[in-house]
């Protein structure tokens, strides 16, 4: 079974990316923008106890976010193995998603982090802004304040990684074909 963290800056692609490995591995995505958006929409109490805090403009914690994802994971059918995307965002849920799985004899297999430099970031966020009605892709102010915030938070959680070795920087930029390819390589020399 395994267990990747897909990492990337916004626009990075990883929800395209995310779904393709998705099929090829019999893996679970598990995206936690999609987990949170349930559990509000459908007022679950953790759903509940999240809105209060994004209500009032506050991060929801980390105890909250984790407990949805542990919440998750043990609804999912028997699976290949999971896709962790937009978790862990912190050390402390990197801390914690490997308590979780420790308890199942299970761990983090690699964390595989696309690569794009930050100009073609805000040319893909403004495109896809054109298309997809989301607001915050609409605004280059708002987009480079998004991957600023991403380049700050996310620097301890890649650490967290390398020093586990498990970290995999992949280069994001090329076609959709291309960068798939880059990623199934990590993961082909994983499974061997």
């Amino acid at each position: 079974m395994i267990k990747i963290v897909l990492f990337g800056p916004p626009g990075a692609g990883k929800g395209t990316q995310a779904s393709i490995l998705k099929e090829k591995y019999n893996l679970i995505h598990l995206s936690t923008g999609d987990i949170f958006r349930y559990n509000m929409k459908n007022d679950t109490p953790l759903g509940v106890q999240a809105k209060s805090f994004i209500e009032k403009g506050q991060l929801v914690p980390d105890s909250v976010t984790v407990d949805m994802l542990k919440d998750e994971v043990s609804k999912q059918k028997p699976a290949s193995g999971y896709i962790f995307d937009g978790f862990p965002r912190t050390k402390v849920q990197a801390e914690a998603l490997d308590a979780f799985l420790a308890k199942h004899d299970e761990q983090v297999d690699a964390m595989i982090a696309l690569e794009v430099d930050d100009e073609v970031l805000v040319e893909r966020l403004l495109e896809r802004g054109k298309t997809s009605g989301r607001k915050d892709d609409a605004n280059e102010e708002v987009i480079r304040k998004r991957i600023e915030v991403y380049h700050k938070e996310t620097a301890v959680v890649k650490s967290f990684y390398q020093k586990q070795n498990k970290y995999f920087g992949v280069n994001g930029v090329g076609s959709i074909a291309e960068i798939t390819e880059r990623i199934c390589q990590v993961i082909d020399k994983l499974e061997n």
